[in-house]
């Protein structure tokens, strides 16, 4: 008898805990597939190109500029303070010629919106601008190029920086 009693008193399935936590899990796995779905159609990735196979071609390009900069010993001192910049470039080769136009990219590794381009003309073996918006504080990339792109120096700087930060290509012998 007492048997027959403890089933006529047994609670609804729904009232019980175990079958509301296993599925709480299928269930939060729902929820959080669509939040990623949300985030990822409503936000832009910056770092994706749309002509990667165009970018991707031009690697070579990049190579050669990048070698030339290291055959006549290109090197460059980058001083950044305030809202001024200052770039004092040198060659090993004397038979290099300074240009008289300095293209400066300064980029962020992975914040496009940040990234900036400047033109500097030449004043003896620096140049130099106090007229520019300079970058945050934080991680930077810093090309340099001549005006026909022959070479490039690329190198690294971390703002605020204190003095002059180096950077270029040794002189490779063959």
């Amino acid at each position: 008898m007492k048997g027959l009693q403890s089933a006529s008193h047994r609670r609804p399935w729904y009232r019980e805990p175990w079958p509301w936590i296993l599925m709480s899990g299928p269930f939060i796995v729902v929820v959080a597939a669509l939040t990623t779905a949300w985030i990822a159609v409503k936000t832009d990735d910056g770092l994706v190109t749309a002509d990667y196979y165009k970018k991707g071609l031009a690697i070579n390009q990049t190579l050669i500029s990048s070698e030339q900069a290291r055959k006549v010993g290109l090197a460059a001192g980058i001083r950044i303070a305030g809202h001024g910049l200052s770039i004092r470039l040198q060659a090993t080769d004397p038979a290099f010629a300074l240009p008289s136009l300095l293209l400066v990219s300064i980029s962020h590794p992975t914040r496009a919106g940040l990234d900036q381009t400047f033109q500097l003309t030449r004043a003896g073996d620096m140049y130099s601008s106090d007229t520019i918006n300079l970058p945050v504080s934080g991680h930077w990339l810093v090309l340099l190029e001549d005006d026909k792109k022959t070479w490039r120096l690329l190198g690294n700087v971390v703002l605020p920086a204190n003095g002059e930060t180096l950077i270029g290509a040794a002189k490779t012998t063959k």
